[in-house]
């Protein structure tokens, strides 16, 4: 489907093309059981993962995010001077200043594009994606490439069930260029501040803290009204969709929410935590563009999105895939 709804008399955008990047370490629940207090059954049936990619001392956030914005330049069918905005989305990166959006370009042979790195937590791939489509219909930005990298396993304590069985690296990467007619809808963003600890590395520390149980409470009563206007906005149904790619965070929440929002059985549900974890920023386009690889989704086809998490912050939107 194409022709989403967008403000009267702006330009339209629309992605052109995925890329990723996994670690080459698979981390499965049985290695993790021989570590800690945990179990293959315990972890699949509170989160579903069955395992996931732990990236090495040699795979840095900057390779992996080059990696990824590589391929996603390559599908796209532009070239790298082409490009003149990158956003990094992360949660993760090594170093407070500079940031990481400016090297990533330059070792990717971007020309001095505009460049910048986005925190918004799990829901940060999201933002990226609405901010990089803004700039294009404000005519800001020709052609922009938007990454979501995490490297988590810098952030978590690898002994603990509660965050290492869950959390993993990875990057994930999209072109979005200018288009006739729009190929991504309003974005529907916002947050609940007051729950902010939920999710966190407190200050001084380096390990990551999550109240697990908050978080699933939060998101299986305040989200499905997220997606559902996010749809309205832009101007489909449930019966529309082809696809719906939430964010990686627990199975169990990624199901809950598909039958709450009455979509068709022919909905293509991304499942990607299932072999990838939870990557944060880089789990919506990591489980797009595998959806794309197996050919369980297809170009043209019409995709839910929503990230949530840290913040705690949440986006939704519609997109047509390249």
């Amino acid at each position: 489907m194409t022709g989403l709804q967008t403000t009267t008399g702006s330009p339209a955008a629309r992605i052109s093309g995925f890329g990723s990047y996994r670690p080459r370490r698979r981390v499965t629940n049985d290695d993790l059981a021989a570590t800690m207090d945990t179990s293959d059954d315990w972890i699949q049936s509170r989160v579903g993962i069955a395992e996931r990619r732990w990236a090495g001392p040699d795979e840095s956030l900057v390779d992996m995010s080059v990696a990824a914005g590589g391929k996603a330049l390559a599908a796209s069918g532009l070239d790298a001077a082409d490009i003149d905005l990158v956003v990094l989305a992360t949660t993760t990166p090594p170093t407070a200043i500079p940031g990481l959006a400016a090297r990533i370009a330059h070792e990717l042979g971007v020309p001095r594009p505009g460049a910048f790195d986005l925190n918004a937590g799990c829901a940060g791939w999201c933002y990226a994606l609405s901010s990089a489509a803004d700039a294009i219909r404000t005519g800001s930005a020709r052609n922009a490439l938007v990454i979501g990298g995490e490297k988590l396993t810098d952030h978590i304590d690898l002994t603990d069930r509660g965050t290492a069985v869950i959390f993993a690296d990875g990057a994930g990467a999209a072109v979005v260029t200018g288009a006739e007619t729009p190929g991504i809808g309003p974005v529907v963003w916002g947050s609940d501040g007051d729950l902010h600890a939920a999710i966190a590395i407190p200050e001084g520390e380096r390990v990551m803290s999550m109240a697990g149980q908050s978080v699933y409470r939060w998101a299986t009563t305040k989200l499905t009204a997220t997606l559902a206007e996010a749809m309205d906005r832009a101007g489909v149904t449930p019966q529309d969709i082809d696809v719906f790619a939430p964010h990686q965070a627990n199975l169990r929440i990624i199901e809950l929410m598909a039958k709450r929002l009455g979509l068709p059985e022919s909905t293509v549900i991304a499942r990607d935590i299932v072999r990838s974890g939870n990557t944060s920023s880089a789990s919506v386009p990591l489980a797009l563009d595998a959806l794309l690889e197996s050919g369980e989704a297809r170009s043209g086809d019409t995709a839910l999105l929503l990230g949530y998490g840290a913040g705690l912050t949440f986006a939704g939107q519609v997109v047509v895939l390249p």
